[in-house]
């Protein structure tokens, strides 16, 4: 009996079940299961590592369960896991060039939790992110926004919590307070999109499309509000060691991330319903602490204004939401008026 499953060119590579109960129990020979296999050696032998093993199959909802934890956070299920992310926010307005306006870098601490009555954690999370001088790389308290040409105080990321369940079945998207409560996924196996390159490199990509009610009601929030909608799209390509990720010692990885985004007009441009968009590109990296953070000013940044996104949350709380709602919940209308 075999399992297809695609290489990176989309062309079907055929695996033997049979040979994936041997490489789970160490006594598979010969070449290795799939192109770019690694082995992973002890005292005593030595296992190839694939996308059936021998730790977690990739193939199957429960070997996906806790490599995507193993690869955001730490199985221990008691360490902070720490990501620092770095990249640029740009516009995207009609008649002109995108424009890179502000650098995007900062600092996300995850933990897990048990889930209980099935196989699965509850990932904790918060995370601070601050918009950067493009030239300096300092955090920006205002700007003038290269749009309108006017002032405006800029409001960084700071979410805390943005929790999700990990599970062997994806049955909703995230709710944000409420406003997505209308939009239901059939409940499905969780497998990721997983691709073997050569080299040990193991790569994942996920990607989610909303379209929700937005928490900032353009009859109140004039000038902040992109429209009563928010269509919103975020990307991911994460990167790793295939060799870590089976290696059962290892309880978290180092990994890297591509993370890309694009929203509405930031509330704190003050555009309203202007057309056009903004669009994120950011590099993420898993740190074994925060000393390893490259840019320590963002560290200490944190420490005298956010010092709780230090840390990880310690217990499940209630509401979990992104930026936009944060902002509808924490800031204040802008008076009419502007440029």
């Amino acid at each position: 009996m075999t399992k297809s499953i695609n290489n990176f060119d989309g062309t079907p590579l055929e695996v033997s079940i049979g040979r994936r109960a041997a490489l789970a129990t160490g006594l598979a020979a010969g070449g290795a299961a799939f192109a770019g296999g690694t082995a992973l050696a002890d005292s005593h032998e030595s296992v190839e590592a694939s996308l059936l093993g021998p730790t977690y199959d990739l193939t199957t909802a429960a070997g996906n369960v806790d490599a995507y934890a193993k690869i955001g956070s730490n199985l221990d299920m008691k360490s902070t896991h720490y990501g620092f992310l770095d990249g640029y926010v740009m516009g995207v307005a009609p008649g002109g060039a995108i424009k890179t306006f502000a650098g995007f870098r900062g600092l996300g601490t995850t933990r897990l939790l048990p889930l209980e009555g099935e196989h699965g954690y509850r990932r904790v999370l918060r995370e601070v992110v601050f918009y950067t001088d493009l030239e300096t790389g300092e955090v920006l308290e205002e700007m003038e926004n290269p749009f309108t040409g006017e002032k405006v105080r800029v409001v960084p990321v700071a979410n805390d919590p943005f929790n999700r369940i990990i599970r062997e079945s994806e049955l909703s998207r995230p709710s944000f307070g409420g406003l997505n409560t209308n939009e239901k996924l059939e409940a499905k196996p969780f497998i990721l999109n997983w691709k073997l390159f050569p080299n040990d490199r193991l790569m994942m990509e996920r990607h989610i499309n909303l379209y929700y009610p937005n928490a900032l009601d353009p009859k109140k929030w004039i000038r902040e509000s992109a429209g009563p909608m928010n269509q919103v799209t975020e990307t991911y390509v994460y990167n790793m060691s295939l060799a870590d990720l089976q290696n059962p010692e290892l309880t978290t990885l180092d990994t890297t991330t591509v993370w890309g985004r694009h929203t509405p007009w930031l509330p704190w441009m003050l555009m309203g319903q202007a057309p056009g968009h903004c669009l994120y590109n950011v590099m993420a990296a898993s740190l074994h602490s925060l000393e390893e953070a490259p840019d320590q000013r963002i560290i200490e940044y944190i420490a005298k204004h956010y010092p709780k996104y230090l840390d990880a949350p310690t217990e499940w709380e209630e509401p979990s939401l992104s930026s936009l709602e944060w902002y509808a919940r924490e800031q204040k209308p802008a008076p009419p008026g502007g440029v």
